[in-house]
């Protein structure tokens, strides 16, 4: 866990609950003070902030709304006037073939996973070129997924926001860099989130389907919130100082694993 996070300011979108939350828990743990900017507050948020000794703030943030992210950017300026680390998170996901989807649900992915990111980072960079000038550098670190260079069937909505993630992440690193603010994506995985147990409980045999989900990883299980959130902590600190422009996945090594026919596994 990075050391050198005391004290320093993190917005978080998206970060209410599944991976964001674990986030937002993993900076609060290496001494951060952390806004949740999500559309839903925490489902417990006093109860979370007493005991994170308030470190732990809710911002009612529609992050595919620019007037929404204004009015964050400008809350976090009057709380706390800088931003140290930006952890683009928020996003949605839906199943839907080519045929299926609506030009209004291309649009709402786009302006959720990507739009949303650009604009997050757009409206608070004032803040954390600030911090900069302060501390000496600042962070970005944008959640992509193991889908935006490998797909299930019918995400081409979903994988083309996150593919755009990671291209996005390349070109601020370019642009940012000499500015003080590196900037990395993390490419999650099968992570064991809510959404994704209901997924889970809703086949026929559910233990079956766990079952054979840990096997199509080489290290022999699925993923947890916080394998996430340590990674952008590590990747907020300074011990990854030299480290820009990169998509770090987290997968257990799932997207490296050849497939063979069955044959050869039995």
């Amino acid at each position: 866990m990075s050391k050198n996070l005391e004290n320093k300011v993190v917005v978080v979108t998206g970060g209410s609950r599944g991976i964001g939350r674990a986030i937002c828990e993993c900076f609060l743990e290496a001494g951060a003070n952390v806004v949740a900017a999500d559309l839903h507050a925490p489902p417990d948020v006093d109860a979370w902030r007493r005991h994170c000794d308030e470190r732990i703030s809710w911002i009612e943030t529609d992050i595919a709304a620019t007037a929404s992210v204004k009015m964050l950017a400008k809350t976090v300026d009057g709380q706390f006037g800088g931003v140290d680390v930006l952890v683009n998170n928020a996003g949605i996901m839906f199943e839907k073939s080519i045929d299926e989807q609506s030009e209004d649900d291309w649009d709402l992915m786009m302006a959720v996973n990507l739009r949303g990111t650009v604009m997050a980072t757009k409206y608070l960079l004032p803040l954390m070129r600030r911090q900069v000038e302060k501390n000496g550098a600042a962070t970005i670190v944008n959640i992509g997924s193991i889908e935006g260079y490998a797909c299930n069937p019918n995400h081409t909505a979903y994988a083309a926001s996150k593919g755009g993630v990671h291209g996005l992440t390349a070109a601020m690193a370019v642009d940012l860099g000499p500015q003080g603010i590196r900037v990395n994506a993390i490419a999650p995985g099968w992570i064991d989130t809510e959404l994704n147990r209901q997924y889970i409980e809703s086949v026929e045999d559910a233990a079956q389907a766990k079952n054979e989900l840990a096997k199509l990883h080489p290290v022999g299980y699925i993923g947890e919130s916080t394998d996430v959130g340590d990674a952008a902590v590590w990747l907020a600190g300074d011990e990854s100082r030299f480290v820009s422009g990169q998509l770090i996945t987290v997968d257990g090594a799932r997207t490296k694993r050849l497939s063979l026919p069955a044959i050869f596994n039995q």
